[in-house]
């Protein structure tokens, strides 16, 4: 029982397992109050900066300090989410932290004043009476779909500099936002459900004409099947050359992972090319079986070729034309986003004039035709534009009020 100041110290201090966690900001503020030594004002100041850290979790102890445990990234964790046997030792000392944790959430603000000796006013905060050792076996049971470390905390990912760092404000498409195209985001939809069921999935490769809306279905299909254990990490192309070590990261994870490249195309002797064409071809370094390569292009031809490139002095150059046409062909499902015709473009406008609260008037389809024609063709991404330019009341390029 956690009755004073230094037994509760101690108890804060003794955690092994839970290291990481003892040092995120909520813990590492508490462990600083239980150990000031100082006048009745500095213990105040310091619970004080342990209810703002707490704030900025939230405001139940209880649920951030489970929270914690359940996503840190620690052997006990980690050998659970891989399905091994844990030590007997390591079993031991989890049961020991988890009481440490217990004491640490049964704790009230009434519980923090008498802990002071303090009877004025201190900021509260929530706790709940929870079975801490039952609650967190059942978050153990449930890491093949809510993960653990950065991955439990996050749905999509960057890979920066080699590393995979989290999207913190990330695009929150959802499939039901998205008008048409609906064949051709089952297909999507359908493949990433069979790498989630642990089924051979392919890696897909997404063409077709900008603004269709290739992008967008790989995030929202990535946003719906989030809760199921999905995880997407976007590779910019300067970071190609990454993903077999990011590959290597994830193979144990019991998550799953679509690594998104979008817009992928190379120039001529782009040194990206070879290895690409060594990820897509799966070699036995780089393939992780809970891993998938979702890529976006407007070229169904991935590297760039003049006539000047089809003319060159290369001895074999049937099989260099080939090789260099063929890396699209890789992808084990290839998927076209074409341009929609009239009537499907109408469509989409009506549609998303309806969900953003635009009345339809005579001549809006007209309008709307003649905006497409402006920015190119009629597109999703046009559809999407013309209606914002109502909403903001801002007519199309040479469009009358």
């Amino acid at each position: 029982m956690l009755d004073s100041l230094p037994i509760a110290a101690a108890r804060l201090a003794s955690l092994v397992v839970f290291r990481g966690l003892k040092e995120a900001p909520v813990l590492r503020a508490l462990r600083a109050f239980f150990e000031c030594e100082g006048d009745e004002s500095q213990r105040v100041e310091k619970y004080a900066d342990f209810v703002a850290a707490l704030y900025e979790r939230g405001y139940n102890l209880s649920r951030c300090l489970l929270d914690g445990a359940s996503e840190d990234e620690n052997p006990y964790v980690v050998l659970r989410a891989r399905g091994e046997q844990v030590p007997p030792v390591l079993e031991e000392a989890v049961r020991g932290e988890l009481e440490v944790l217990q004491e640490i959430s049964d704790l009230t603000a009434d519980g923090f004043k008498r802990l002071i000796g303090f009877d004025g006013y201190l900021p509260g905060f929530e706790s709940e009476k929870l079975d801490f050792a039952a609650e967190f076996e059942k978050r153990m049971e449930r890491l093949s779909v809510t993960g653990y470390g950065q991955y439990a905390r996050h749905t999509m990912f960057r890979v920066v500099n080699g590393a995979v760092i989290p999207v913190r404000t990330p695009d929150r498409t959802d499939v039901a936002q998205l008008i048409g195209y609906e064949r051709e985001r089952q297909e999507l939809l359908d493949n990433t459900q069979a790498l989630l069921r642990g089924l051979p999935a392919a890696n897909a490769l997404l063409i077709g004409d900008a603004g269709t809306g290739k992008s967008s279905s790989v995030k929202a299909v990535a946003n719906l099947l989030a809760p199921q254990g999905l995880r997407l990490i976007e590779v910019p192309k300067a970071e190609l050359f990454s993903i077999p070590s990011v590959m290597e990261h994830l193979r144990d994870n019991p998550l799953k992972f679509v690594l998104f490249i979008d817009d992928l195309s190379f120039e001529k002797n782009d040194d990206a090319f070879s290895a690409m064409k060594a990820i897509l071809e799966g070699s036995v370094s780089v393939k992780a079986p809970n891993t998938v390569i979702y890529a976006t292009s407007n070229r169904r031809h991935l590297v760039k070729e003049s006539f000047s490139d089809r003319e060159g002095d290369d001895i074999h150059r049937g099989d260099t034309i080939q090789d260099t046409v063929a890396l699209s062909d890789r992808f084990g499902l290839t998927i076209l986003f074409t341009r929609p015709n009239k009537e499907l473009y109408l469509r989409i406008v009506r549609e998303l004039a309806e969900a953003k609260g635009i009345a339809w008037t005579d001549g809006l389809d007209v309008r709307a035709c003649a905006f497409a024609l402006r920015r190119g063709g009629m597109t999703p991404r046009a559809a999407e534009q013309f209606t914002d330019s109502i909403l903001a009341n801002k007519p199309g390029e040479g469009e009358e009020n």
